[in-house]
């Protein structure tokens, strides 16, 4: 198939900004995520740009994936959010093609037709154009454990755990690659590093504890460098416990987070089962019999 002179021009142009984003990620110390983050999108953004659609429908998907691969180069480790918001940049996209196509030549519907594109896209554009931006998830669990010694193994402290639950494993969802810090006293910290050292690119999040009590400790934010607060910003944890029904201890996490994407109707329901993932990764690395 004979190549555009349009396609040749745009793939050039692919290619010339992944240059440059390679160029300023290899100088910034981080040639393996070059690799990974920059590399690969920009060749597979390359390779769409040299393929003609055959259809309109067809022309929009490789446009629209062209520009999700363009931003994943730019974020970088923060493509993880171009891959939650693919599905519904894809449905937008290819919903409003449709409806340019069936009613397009109508200048009455013309004008109209961006309008619930735009009231859908509004919210998160200013700070106060949120809806319940603030959320928080609570999972449970059962342990083989006296509650009277729960105190003594929560205060060693969690442990990294190579084992992740299925939603964090499927899209790469960072979690801890370290840990410091024990105790349940008011005013002890606990600290999760991410990639690398404590202080490497991964970031790091540093919580206090400010409550404590007989049966629940919580936790404040003091420091959240890390990668995954991009797209969530966490404000406080509470860990509790206490007699189980039928024997043992039932165990209880509540975090409170404020969700970092919009809309809410899209990424709401999507945080959350992220959050909840999270959320059972942690009590696991409570390493909680």
């Amino acid at each position: 198939m004979v190549k555009r002179p349009a396609n040749i021009a745009l793939a050039a142009l692919i290619v010339a900004v992944g240059v440059g984003f390679f160029v300023a990620t290899v100088r910034s110390g981080r040639a393996d995520s070059a690799l990974l983050f920059v590399v690969l999108p920009v060749g597979l953004a390359a390779a769409l740009a040299l393929t003609p659609g055959r259809s309109t429908h067809g022309r929009v998907f490789r446009l629209t994936t062209i520009g999700l691969l363009l931003a994943a180069v730019a974020l970088h480790e923060g493509a993880i959010c171009v891959v939650l918001a693919a599905p519904l940049v894809y449905t937008v996209a290819h919903v409003i093609t449709a409806l340019v196509r069936r009613f397009g030549r109508n200048p009455a519907l013309r004008v109209l037709l961006p309008i619930p594109l735009l009231l859908a896209g509004v919210e998160g554009v200013q700070p106060d154009w949120r809806i319940d931006p603030d959320q928080s998830v609570r999972v449970s669990r059962d342990v083989a454990i006296d509650p009277i010694m729960m105190p003594a193994l929560l205060a060693a402290g969690p442990q990294p755990q190579e084992a992740r639950p299925l939603a964090l494993r499927v899209l790469g969802v960072p979690t801890p690659a370290h840990v410091h810090g024990t105790g349940l006293d008011v005013g002890d910290q606990w600290m999760f590093g991410y990639h690398g050292s404590s202080h490497g690119p991964g970031g790091q999040i540093v919580t206090e504890v400010v409550d404590a009590g007989p049966q629940a400790v919580t936790f404040a934010i003091r420091e959240d460098s890390s990668i995954t607060g991009r797209w969530v910003g966490m404000r406080t944890a509470t860990l509790s416990w206490r007699a189980g029904a039928h024997g043992g201890t039932r165990v209880s996490l509540r975090i409170d987070y404020r969700r970092g994407l919009d809309p809410s109707w899209y990424f709401g329901p999507l945080q959350d089962r992220f959050m909840h993932a999270g959320a059972e990764h942690f009590l696991n690395m409570l390493s909680l019999p």
